[in-house]
């Protein structure tokens, strides 16, 4: 796993794959809740985003999952209101590697996850993303 600081959509540009960090959270007409951080910004630079996730979580719950265009979700949380859970990044993170190997994914962006609005701290989640993520993934704090 490697580290880097910077602007996550700058590596959507040059073909990586960009993970995006969500929630389990529907609204009444079946929208993904994209309410904060990388994900509130995902859904800016791909209008219909929202839509596609809600459908995407109906179907297959709340796990990592492949929403084209080169966006990954990512959950983290259960709900937009909860807090960020250890264990749900574990499982993620898990997914991940496995969706990246089937996918022959080579270059993988992550934010840290839950650590930016979620408020843990990044020594917290660190030794959970280790196991999974190898030298195809890149963990990116945000320059802000």
């Amino acid at each position: 796993m490697l580290e880097t600081i910077g602007d996550i959509w700058e590596y959507a540009d040059r073909g990586c794959i960009v993970v995006i960090t969500t929630n389990g959270s529907l609204t009444p007409d079946g929208r993904a809740v994209l309410g904060r951080g990388i994900a509130k910004q995902a859904a800016v630079y791909f209008p219909g985003l929202a839509e596609k996730l809600g459908r995407r979580l109906a179907e297959h719950g709340n796990h990592v999952l492949d929403l084209g265009c080169g966006i990954v979700s990512f959950p983290v949380e259960e709900t937009a209101w909860s807090q960020p859970d250890l264990r749900i990044i574990a499982n993620s993170a898990e997914e991940l590697r496995r969706l990246a190997d089937r996918s022959g994914w080579d270059r993988i962006v992550v934010p840290r996850p839950g650590c930016g609005g979620g408020g843990l701290a990044w020594k917290d989640v660190q030794p959970l993303l280790e196991p999974w993520f190898d030298e195809r993934f890149t963990v990116i704090r945000s320059i802000s």
